[in-house]
């Protein structure tokens, strides 16, 4: 595994016996995706993220799909956590707490968010499809589980209510995102790490 960082840029690569990728990431993007995992609808997902977060997402690679999703969207989980994390560096300036409510038709997420390097995962619910399409939507959890226990985010999720199965999983990733970069956004009247500890 290797990775590098230069400014709020990062590339990061993981390769098993199940799964080999590279993911590349701005953080100061355009909302540009390049994503291409094998699974459809979690390439759909991830350009959400994208899209939302305003991040330049490049996800490139294979998995062991012929069995199942679990190892390629756990490990895509894995490596943009990592990319995150290094792309955030020391943390110094971000704001660093968000949180929202995000509507999508039936759907309501509400997501909280604490960048500050520790790594946490609440998620409350559930959805009423096992599949959506070919990816399994208990997955939902555990990408976002390895994406933040890696990226050293405090994250809560909750799908408040929903019908729609695809409705719910899109307005988690979007919840996400739109919290990501406001967590993540510079705030020009902090002058270093936001914390009293001094660190992060």
């Amino acid at each position: 595994m290797a990775a590098k960082k230069t400014g709020r840029k990062a590339q990061a690569s993981r390769k098993t016996k199940e799964t080999d990728f590279t993911i590349s990431l701005d953080l100061d993007g355009k909302g540009k995706a390049s994503v291409k995992t094998g699974l459809g609808f979690f390439d759909h997902m991830l350009g959400q993220i994208a899209r939302h977060g305003l991040i330049d997402l490049s996800v490139r690679g294979k998995g062991d799909i012929d069995v199942d999703g679990h190892h390629t969207v756990e490990d895509v989980g894995i490596l943009l956590g990592q990319t995150l994390a290094k792309a955030l560096g020391d943390r110094a300036g971000i704001t660093r707490y968000a949180s929202l409510s995000l509507p999508m038709m039936d759907a309501l997420v509400s997501v909280a968010l604490d960048a500050g390097g520790r790594g946490n995962l609440v998620f409350r619910g559930r959805f009423p499809e096992a599949q959506i399409g070919e990816f399994d939507t208990a997955l939902v959890r555990e990408f976002f589980w390895s994406l933040a226990t890696q990226a050293g985010v405090d994250l809560h999720i909750e799908v408040r209510y929903g019908e729609n199965s695809h409705h719910m999983v899109e307005a988690v990733f979007k919840a996400f995102a739109r919290t990501l970069r406001a967590a993540a956004a510079l705030d020009p009247r902090e002058t270093g790490v936001p914390s009293t500890k001094g660190v992060l």
